[in-house]
């Protein structure tokens, strides 16, 4: 645990970026450089919604507050500490989000027909990755929790079988937790594919407070893994669209930093590098206490749903050793099907007649994201509009669907499938066709459907009930998600 600065070799009470763009402030630079708004004066409306605190500092690269791409000066210092902070060997400030940080790590260390062994519950990012880098994946299949219905980590046992049948594949990409808080025998999988002259890449989007929390599960860093995509704006308290992308020193610095910057904007917020810098400087001065309010709070509530029964608030009672070493009990995950509710279900009456916001919902379980920001008294207001949504609305859950992760047949890699001759077709009608695009419940994010996998009748079945009970599909050209893309011939 990192429980305040004393555990860090740099002064982590500094915040370079902030400091500089205070100092630029307070210098009543006259702007004649983009933006456009020239710090706010050309657009009152703006000012009005964001603040003129705000405009004032979202300004362009220069040579006091440093460059992004190649940054000397206030930047790379920011960088330095924030390594520290996280006992990385380097950190990198990515402004388009943790989808950037995945790609850069997949892109970095995989070429064209290189293989790279991942789980297929990944984020839509790191499919994305395959289709540009040209990389092939080699799945291994998570195992299912049939009572939830939820996809689990990967079963070492599984990853061995992978290396010993594709040995020359380049890396092993991990979930360090899935969306549910499930996390693998991450320190395990490092040892194995290290032994076998393979990279360990983690998408560590959902576990910022690994870090610095107590009793947590095992950080990619610390499990010594050699990149991790750090989502600081999730748990971090960062801006949104803000994050890490970490690395050890099996890599080379300079030319992670190029990969990153084959696709990351030249023009990197300011308001988002300043997000990332203060928050890393209170996570490592406080992480510690903030994260301990954390699980508390968490815990509680999740005491608080199972008392009403009906609901299932699940947590380390999961824990086998293996598909699930080890759990997240910061995230509140709730299986909401005893009460013949789908999540999406529950999801919408919470947000529609409750006033609450919760990050999401699917077929069978809804999950909140208790953080930085969170208060006893709205997780009281949580679980009390819980318990009168069983009382008015609990049914019988006959009929309903009964899993979510649905193991794929993939029958060709991303990339060539997705630049194949496509058209379109009904999805009703689309059993045994191959896939030409994605198909997603967002979030999490995670394709039912990915380009070069057969449809088959199950999933077709899926698509049709997750758009019944209210699922956002995305993925599809077709917005309305009626056809879809497949591949000729």
């Amino acid at each position: 645990m990192k429980d305040g600065a004393f555990m860090h070799s740099l002064w982590q009470g500094k915040a370079p970026i902030y400091e500089a763009l205070e100092k630029y402030k307070s210098m009543r630079v006259v702007p004649f450089d983009v933006p456009g708004h020239k710090q706010g004066r050309g657009n009152p409306e703006l000012v009005n919604f964001l603040g003129q605190k705000c405009l004032s500092v979202d300004v362009n690269s220069m040579k006091p507050l440093d460059n992004l791409v190649h940054p000397v000066s206030v930047i790379k210092e920011a960088e330095e500490l924030a390594a520290d902070a996280f006992g990385a060997e380097h950190a990198f400030f990515m402004v388009n989000g943790t989808t950037a940080a995945v790609q850069a790590m997949i892109m970095s260390v995989c070429k064209y027909g290189d293989k790279i062994i991942m789980p297929r519950n990944v984020h839509r990012s790191a499919i994305n990755a395959l289709i540009i880098s040209g990389a092939i994946p080699v799945y291994v299949n998570p195992g299912v929790n049939k009572q939830l219905g939820i996809p689990l980590g990967m079963s070492v046992a599984e990853v061995k079988k992978a290396i010993k049948e594709n040995p020359e594949a380049k890396a092993i990409f991990v979930n360090n937790p899935t969306y549910y808080g499930i996390c693998s025998d991450l320190r395990t999988i490092t040892q194995l594919a290290h032994h076998n002259n393979m990279y360990v890449l983690v998408d560590e989007a959902h576990g910022t407070h690994f870090s610095f929390g107590a009793n947590m599960p095992i950080s990619a860093m610390a499990a010594g893994a050699d990149m991790a995509a750090v989502s600081m704006h999730k748990t971090g308290g960062s801006l949104t669209q803000s994050s890490f992308l970490l690395k050890s020193g099996r890599l080379s610095t300079g030319h992670v930093r190029q990969t990153i910057n084959l696709t990351q904007t030249t023009s990197g917020s300011y308001l988002l590098l300043s997000s990332l810098d203060i928050s890393r400087r209170n996570l490592a001065l406080d992480g510690g206490s903030i994260f301990q309010k954390v699980s508390a709070l968490a815990h509680y509530a999740r005491q608080e749903i199972n008392k009403i029964g009906g609901y299932y608030a699940f947590s380390t009672e999961l824990i086998n050793g293996d598909s699930v070493f080890d759990f997240d009990h910061t995230k509140l995950s709730v299986y909401t099907r005893e009460i013949g509710l789908a999540g999406i279900e529950v999801y919408d009456i919470l947000r529609d007649d409750y006033g609450i916001q919760i990050e999401l919902g699917d077929i069978g379980n809804i999950l909140a994201v208790i953080s930085v920001g969170d208060r006893e008294l709205a997780l009281e207001r949580l679980v009390s509009s819980l318990s009168e949504i069983k009382r008015l609305h609990m049914k019988d859950k006959v009929g309903m669907f009964d899993h979510e992760y649905i193991i794929p047949d993939v029958v060709m890699t991303p990339q060539q499938a997705f630049y194949s001759n496509q058209h379109f077709i009904a999805i009703a009608d689309s059993t045994g066709y191959i896939c030409g695009e994605f198909v997603m419940s967002y979030p999490p994010g995670i394709p039912i459907l990915a380009p070069g996998e057969r449809i088959t009748e199950e999933i077709i079945n899926y698509i049709t009930y997750s758009k019944a009970k209210g699922c956002f599909l995305t993925g599809t050209e077709d917005l309305s998600v009626e056809n879809i893309r497949i591949l000729e011939g």
